[in-house]
């Protein structure tokens, strides 16, 4: 594994990354799945990830996580990079079938033990652990018995959260629950693209619900179980849904945008109630959220920090290319439009006043709400040389525009108290296989040799210079 991180990288003049506050949060970070590899070692069982991706042409390539990035076995080295980053927290995700295999019943000892040792190693290193319950690896055997949609699925996470957290409670402070439970709902069972691939709208609208409902479960759990300090708190991915013109099928464009993507997991979250007019709107379509009575109190158990994961912005019209705000059934037009801005690999807009935008926005719609940007970074086409490093300057362009987002943000009173960058090691992007790089170090999959790209570099002499550790 190449280790050097010798290699300067320049950072240089007044910057409004310099005014973030020496309590300020600095991460990376991951999850099992896109990491880990070992899938049938040690009593882990098959997640939803393992099934769909041997589904012909679900995802790129035919590839899947069985090694990943070999995580699982070359962990200490991967915390040892953590640290000679100078980061003073890692936020991953546990591996619900390698802890419960099944989904139900006791825990599995020699599957919590890699993350009794991950935490153990963190701390040796003096790198804080933020553990995520579920980024979207959920057991098989659950979505046999019906999935998120599935209320009992609910319940089911619940008592695996209890299980981790009596594990590693003791030396975890930080945890978030559920990782962007739009993707598990909507990408996984209203859209088919990510695992398990349904396509039903009213499912993946009970699955949302149903994810929230587990989350307030598991907060109340853990929070009755904690015997000293803890901070609970969910990531939600956001994003901004703005008009493309003044014009009202414009403007009811991007609140339709808004509210499926953001409101219908924030109100119920911060609020205790769903949003009117997202329910209407799902009325529209035939589909009704699955409440039950007492829910919206269980979902809406306080939390101490919302995790933020931003990407992009979207504009949004009303109108088709035809100038028609009707399609052909009669329903009202929802487009995005195509702007001409820079794009990542993922062809993602890149539009970070977007991000200083949404983070100013959550501070005015839901005051006192502490926020971590959980995850923010790019894909890009990286190009090694001869030694494998990647001198990815447009990575670093990226990074530096979006901590100087946040910085504005904090400046017009958003409460944003860490940044941790997307991510740690290039890994599996779930259905685009290995084609994407997300890392700012570099893995080389055939030979599993870790490489710091210049990002890593640029991010370790940010830290140092907002830390006064010149």
């Amino acid at each position: 594994m190449d280790t050097d991180l010798t290699r300067p990288s320049s950072v240089a003049g007044a910057d409004p990354i310099d005014t973030l506050p020496p309590s300020f949060r600095w991460g990376v970070a991951t999850s099992s799945y896109q990491i880990e590899g070992a899938v049938a070692e040690d009593g882990r069982t098959p997640s939803i990830w393992d099934t769909f991706c041997r589904v012909p042409g679900a995802v790129h390539n035919g590839d899947h996580g069985d090694v990943a990035c070999d995580h699982y076995h070359r962990m200490p080295q991967d915390v040892a990079l953590i640290a000679d980053l100078g980061l003073d927290t890692y936020r991953f995700s546990v591996a619900w079938p390698r802890v419960q295999p099944g989904g139900r019943g006791p825990a599995n000892v020699a599957g919590l033990a890699f993350y009794d040792r991950l935490v153990d190693e963190l701390l040796g290193r003096d790198v804080e652990p933020w553990v995520t319950l579920y980024h979207w690896d959920l057991p098989q055997e659950l979505e046999d018995a019906g999935g998120w949609p599935n209320r009992d699925t609910a319940y089911r996470f619940a008592d695996y959260a209890e299980l981790v957290f009596a594990a590693l409670g003791d030396r975890v402070r930080t945890w978030t629950t559920l990782n962007e439970p739009w993707c598990s709902a909507m990408l996984g069972y209203a859209y088919g693209d990510h695992a398990p691939g349904r396509r039903n709208l009213g499912d993946g609208i009970a699955a949302a619900h149903h994810l929230l409902l587990g989350h307030g479960l598991a907060t109340r759990r853990l929070r009755e179980a904690a015997r000293s300090p803890i901070e609970l708190g969910l990531t939600l991915n956001l994003s901004t849904a703005d008009p493309e013109t003044g014009s009202a099928a414009d403007r009811d464009a991007a609140r339709a945008a808004d509210g499926l993507a953001n409101r219908l997991y924030l109100d119920p979250v911060l609020r205790g109630e769903y949003p009117q007019d997202v329910v209407a709107d799902l009325a529209a379509e035939g589909v009704r959220i699955p409440v039950e009575e007492g829910d919206l109190d269980v979902i809406a158990t306080p939390i101490d920090v919302l995790g933020v994961n931003y990407y992009f912005g979207q504009l949004h019209s009303g109108v088709d290319e035809q100038g028609r705000d009707r399609d052909d059934d009669g329903k009202p037009v929802r487009r995005v439009v195509r702007r001409d801005l820079p794009r990542t690999a993922m062809d993602w807009e890149i539009v970070p006043e977007s991000f200083t935008d949404l983070l100013v926005r959550l501070h005015r719609d839901y005051p006192g709400t502490p926020m971590v940007i959980t995850e923010n970074g790019a894909a890009f086409d990286d190009k090694p040389d001869a030694d494998g490093f990647v001198n990815d300057d447009d990575r670093v362009g990226y990074l530096t525009e979006h901590l100087r987002a946040v910085a504005r943000a904090r400046a017009a009173g958003a409460d944003v108290r860490g940044y941790f960058a997307w991510s740690l090691l290039d890994n599996f992007e779930w259905a685009y296989g290995y084609d994407k790089r997300f890392g700012i170090v570099r893995v080389d999959y055939d030979t599993q040799r870790r490489t710091p790209k210049r990002s890593a570099l640029w991010y370790r002499d940010t830290v140092r210079r907002v830390r006064g550790q010149r």
